[in-house]
Formats: C-alpha cells, structure tokens, sequence
C-alpha cells in the first residue's frame, strides 16, 4: 500500500477515522511510503462529534497496492445511515476487483455491504448492530465478538477504537511484526488490549502487558523473528539471566521466548501462504531450514 484513502461521511466518527489514518501516519514517519487522502461526496463533513473537516470530491488514482478504509457513523441503526450514492459503491466494488484491499471501522461495514463486498465473506462489526448487518446481508457471515476479521482483502473492525488493531495488523502483514510493535509503542497501545480476541495479530494477542524487559525481549524478536535467537544472548541483551527472562516472558505472555517466536514466524507463513506461496517457500521465508517444523505448528493450530 502507498495511498489509504478515507472514504468520509456525514456524521462519522472521529476515532474511527483517526485511530486508522494515525497508524498509517507514524508508518509514514518511520519511512514507509504511505499517503492519507480523505474523500467525501461533498467538500465539507462535519464528525459526529460536530468537528467540521473538508474532503476532497475526486478520489486519487488506486492501485492493487492502496487500501480504501471506510469509517464508521452515528446512526441508531444501520437503516438510518446516511445515503452513499452508487459512484462511490462502484468505487469500493472496482478497487477491491482490481486486486486492492477494502477495509471499515464499526458501521462502515454495511457500506461494503452495500457495494457487494461481504457476500461469501466474514465480516463484523460493532456489537450493538451486529444483528442488524447479518439480517441486511445475509449472504455475508457476521463474526461475533471479535476485534476485526479478514477475507479476501475484505478487512472489517469491531468499531471505534478496534479500528487501531485493524490497521496494526494490516501493518504487520505488509512490513512484519517489528515495524506493527514499533508503531503500537510509539501510539502507547499496548495495554489497551486484554490479549484474548481471537482475531487480533499475534504482536497484540501477546503486547497487552507492562513489562518493559519483557518488551525490549519482544522488540528484538519482533525485528529478527526469521533467525535464530539463543535464549543467552537474548538475555543478555535486556540485562537480565535467562531464568529471570524466562519466568518475566511466561508471567507477562503467557509463552516462551522461542515459542513466541514461532508463533510469530508461523503467522506470518500463514499469510505468505494465503497469497500463494508453498509451504516450503513460507518456512524459509520466516526462517525455518525445512517445512517440517512449519507443518508440525501448523498441525498444532486448532
């Protein structure tokens, strides 16, 4: 991705946008060339929390590369959500057919639906209209209780601010664990999360805890996750023994240092290997010498 593009309208709320459009912001900070646009079918749009912000009438042009997200809005349900003509359904239905990523926050999701986007696909959304979105698309599978779900570069949120963890991932699976855990702790998010949300990229799942030790463990693995990390070195470089390392990694993770690492590694092969790649191509690629490791884990995954 290069552009992300938001897709505005009246009504929506701030840190549906804000939460996504700030990762992908410090993203750019730390030299990753990504840039924000912000569309609207009209120039001026005031947020539900009554910040008017201009938009742009003419969307840029896209390529297989660039995400369009659209944020959610305030409505007492999905049927009182603000009318979005078909020029702009038409888009999001052409950019995802073009090979591009689509993506909502909270309510926005029925705006894909609207455009075709969820049928055949999992999907969710805010919990207090769930129900809603199931019975207005029913072709689309609503996930429940989740923070986001991904299907064929379809990728929808919880809402509000699981919009953060949304993009995070999508970071994660673009530039690797490292570049997601160095933008979450530059956005001091790691203690937002309880860690147990089934949908949430293994870098959340296990970052939802306060040891500093712990994260600067977790910072070098995140960053060298595809080599091979001896327990004494890794010890070494936080300062500490390696029992101490071991007992503060479990408490605050739940995991070893090597079985953090292979969850990580395991991870990112799966997404090599949902875009094509085989499965020896995917463990070499995460630093595995052969597949067998990787279809043992795999094995190992409910």
């Amino acid at each position: 991705m290069s552009n992300v593009v938001f897709f505005l309208v009246p009504g929506v709320h701030l840190l549906d946008l804000a939460g996504p459009a700030q990762v992908f912001s410090t993203a750019a900070d730390f030299g990753h060339p990504y840039t924000l646009s912000y569309v609207a079918e009209q120039p001026l749009v005031t947020s539900a929390q009554g910040l008017p912000m201009t938009a742009a009438l003419d969307w840029p042009e896209l390529g297989p590369e660039d995400l369009v997200v659209v944020p959610g809005w305030r409505a007492l349900t999905l049927a009182d959500a603000p009318a979005i003509g078909d020029p702009v359904l038409r888009a999001l239905r052409d950019h995802h057919d073009r090979g591009g990523t689509v993506a909502s926050v909270c309510a926005g999701a029925d705006a894909l639906g609207r455009a075709g986007l969820l049928d055949g696909r999992q999907c969710t959304t805010h919990h207090d209209v769930q129900d809603e979105l199931a019975l207005r698309h029913p072709e689309a599978t609503v996930v429940r209780d989740v923070l986001f779900t991904t299907d064929d570069r379809v990728v929808t949120s919880a809402g509000i601010a699981s919009g953060i963890d949304l993009a995070l991932h999508l970071i994660a699976m673009r530039h690797g664990p490292a570049t997601a855990a160095q933008i979450a702790r530059d956005m001091v998010v790691y203690a937002r999360r309880n860690g147990h949300e089934p949908q949430a990229s293994a870098m959340l799942r296990h970052r939802s805890h306060l040891d500093d030790t712990v994260h600067r463990a977790q910072d070098l693995i995140d960053t060298r996750f595809d080599e091979t990390l001896r327990l004494p070195a890794l010890a070494t470089a936080v300062g500490v023994s390696e029992r101490t390392l071991t007992r503060l990694f479990g408490r605050a993770t739940g995991l070893t240092p090597l079985r953090y690492q292979q969850t990580l590694r395991l991870e990112r092969a799966e997404h090599l290997i949902s875009h094509g790649a085989t499965i020896d191509a995917a463990a070499r690629s995460v630093g595995f010498e052969d597949a067998r490791m990787l279809r043992r884990l795999r094995s190992r995954t409910p």
